[in-house]
């Protein structure tokens, strides 16, 4: 059993129709997710690379009663109600690709799924990938190998870097997760270490932070307060950015006094956590800490 999707995940596409979308789900087939079903509104009837399109959620889970997860690629301005529409149909693993989805949005539905036991990830987010098992997302599968290592970032350029990297020493990783770079998110650094605290697959964890926030000194206190058993190493990337400069993400900038790369260090570090100078020597402070 991976964290969050698997061999088991009968996906539903929000927004299949769309460019994205209908591109994205031809990958994800092609690396062996089960895709189960499509909607798009006004185009129920339709199929995407044999995939059945309908024009609501409702209709599609009352067809496919297996349906347990679904990814959105639903423009912003409709992007909220598509998550609503899934959460309100029983869906619990909900995947939010889509970016610029105003803030106080994106409280609204974090807060409701919340309620209600659900796991979002993202938004703005790449996604999940369970190497051999599910892709959920948008990321490039063909630097991701089975293995042991638990990843979950803001990033995903850095993702991809990072679990290159990894690979290329021969480790692999259990399950990838990008929880999005935007101020709000669904599943946060803590959210994901539970489950790979958890996870019997998973030998260590990589924590991919950036400037902005505090969602990295959060992480290093749960660390440090729970006695985390399994090892830890992070990189956080915006050593240089200077303070009110965003950087690459809406959560990436620091502002008001917070947010500060070398706090983030700091924390990391009193925490027991190794923290790389670059994306590379994160492979090598594995090294360190788990056997191949």
């Amino acid at each position: 059993m991976a964290v969050l999707v698997d061999k088991g995940t009968r996906l539903l596409v929000q927004g299949i129709t769309g460019r994205e979308g209908s591109f994205h789900t031809k990958l994800m087939i092609e690396y062996g997710t089960k895709v189960v079903a499509g909607v798009t509104p006004g185009k129920g009837g339709m199929e995407v690379h044999g995939v059945p399109v309908y024009d609501t959620v409702a209709e599609a889970v009352r067809e496919h009663p297996e349906i347990n997860a679904s990814i959105i690629f639903v423009p912003a301005r409709f992007a909220p109600d598509a998550v609503y529409e899934a959460l309100d149909n029983g869906l619990r693993t909900v995947v939010v690709i889509t970016e610029h989805i105003p803030a106080h949005e994106e409280l609204r539905f974090v807060r409701y799924g919340r309620s209600l036991g659900a796991r979002i990830v993202g938004p703005n987010c790449p996604g999940v990938i369970s190497p051999g098992k599910a892709k959920v997302g948008i990321m490039p599968a063909n630097v991701f190998k089975e293995g042991s290592v638990g990843i979950v970032s803001r990033s995903g350029t850095l993702t991809y870097e990072i679990a290159a990297a990894i690979t290329r020493e021969g480790f692999g990783q259990s399950t990838a997760v990008g929880i999005g770079g935007d101020p709000v998110t669904g599943l946060d650094f803590i959210d994901m270490l539970e489950m790979f605290r958890d996870d019997p697959e998973t030998e260590a964890v990589v924590l991919i932070g950036e400037i902005g926030g505090d969602a990295e000194e959060r992480a290093a206190k749960y660390v440090k307060e729970t006695r985390y058993p399994k090892p830890v190493v992070a990189y956080v990337a915006g050593r240089t950015a200077p303070p009110g400069k965003r950087m690459g993400h809406a959560g990436a900038i620091i502002s008001m006094g917070t947010g500060y790369y070398a706090d983030k260090v700091r924390a990391l570090r009193a925490a027991g956590i190794g923290v790389a100078e670059t994306p590379f020597e994160v492979a090598e402070l594995l090294k360190n800490v788990i056997r191949k």
